[in-house]
């Protein structure tokens, strides 16, 4: 195990700067989870981190030790591929085996961590089969386990499920957890799932147009978003977010005013603003109060109900999420809606929140 640091890492492909600076620590034993939109970077630092990319500028640190120049064998690292890029001739115990084989380990030291392995994986009974005889999820787990034989100081994990079905990435997901709980090993990984990134990462670190947006833990981040960004990129349907400015002379706090209608807030805005909401933050009032909205499309899916509305007077679009046993909506409804209290998030002209 080891702590990861990444110091003042840039990376530029001819005059192209895809990473600007990124300074980030990863804890010893940590899980931490690098999300955000395709491009944004995150996986070109995985491939900073494993060997695979050279640095512009910067440094990385493993367990104190400076690896930027380091050969990827030498870094005390192990990654998982999307791809799996397991050798197709070879059988699942040989593709296990083959970096302890190339270390120079002995065969029975090589079968014994072949089998240590395979007993955690829960794959013991595949260990004569070919990549071709797997499903997808056996080739995955052969690919997480070829990377635990090796007994690195850090895993890296570049989207490992984006290749699996849904139901199979679920399942995936609880056997990755367990396994950082049984090895306590520093794991860094990669996706651009949201679900997957707060239901595995103890901290998330959310990356945009090659920058690290922020950095904490998974409610942390979904209740106190430091910018619209992350508050928009996090929860499904997204963060509402709509246009405001402060009404002159409201009083001690302010009252900010929409095209759709005015709201109390808790502490003073002085300037136009954008208010943010998630929809299960959402509750239907009577008319007249709130924020006025017609609502143009419902969804039933079951354990919760979503609605599609257009604010009155913006035309901006707006979600709300319920529970089938409140009053619903129906489409083409006028209704009123207000945030719960405590709830609204604002956000200033530069995007990031106003404390």
């Amino acid at each position: 195990m080891a702590e990861l640091q990444i110091r003042g890492m840039r990376k530029r492909f001819g005059e192209v700067e895809v990473l600007h600076g990124i300074d980030l620590d990863v804890h010893d034993g940590e899980f931490m989870v690098f999300v955000g939109p395709s491009g944004c970077g995150k996986s070109t630092l995985l491939r900073l981190i494993a060997g695979l990319e050279d640095a512009s500028e910067g440094d990385i640190l493993i367990g104190g030790r400076s690896v930027a120049q380091a050969d990827a064998a030498d870094r005390g690292v192990a990654m998982v591929f999307q791809s799996y890029a397991l050798y197709p001739h070879m059988t699942v115990a040989e593709n296990m085996g083959f970096a302890l084989r190339m270390a120079g380990e002995s065969k029975a030291e090589v079968a014994a961590q072949v089998g240590r392995v395979t007993e955690i994986l829960q794959i013991t009974p595949l260990l004569d089969r070919k990549p071709k005889a797997l499903s997808g999820g056996q080739r995955q787990r052969v690919a997480i386990g070829r990377a635990i034989v090796r007994r690195p100081q850090v895993f890296l994990f570049d989207e490992p499920l984006s290749n699996l079905d849904a139901a199979l990435r679920v399942q995936m997901r609880i056997e990755l957890a367990r396994l950082h709980q049984e090895l306590g090993t520093t794991m860094v990984y990669v996706t651009h799932d949201q679900v997957e990134a707060m239901t595995l990462g103890q901290r998330i670190a959310v990356f945009n147009g090659g920058r690290l947006e922020q950095v904490g833990a998974p409610l942390e981040l979904f209740e106190r978003p430091g910018n619209r960004f992350v508050a928009g990129f996090l929860g499904s349907p997204r963060m509402n977010f709509i246009a405001a400015e402060p009404v002159p002379g409201a009083g001690p706090g302010t009252r900010l005013r929409s095209a759709a209608g005015e709201l109390e807030v808790a502490h003073k805005v002085e300037a136009a603003c954008v208010m943010g909401v998630r929809p299960e933050d959402l509750r239907i009032v009577p008319r007249g109060q709130g924020l006025a909205a017609r609502v143009d499309l419902v969804e039933h899916l079951g354990d919760l109900v979503i609605a599609y509305a257009t604010l009155a007077g913006s035309g901006e679009a707006i979600a709300v999420k319920q529970l089938p046993g409140q009053a619903l909506p129906q489409a083409g409804s006028e209704v009123a809606l207000m945030p719960e209290p405590g709830k609204l998030h604002l956000f200033g002209s530069d995007g990031r929140a106003l404390r």
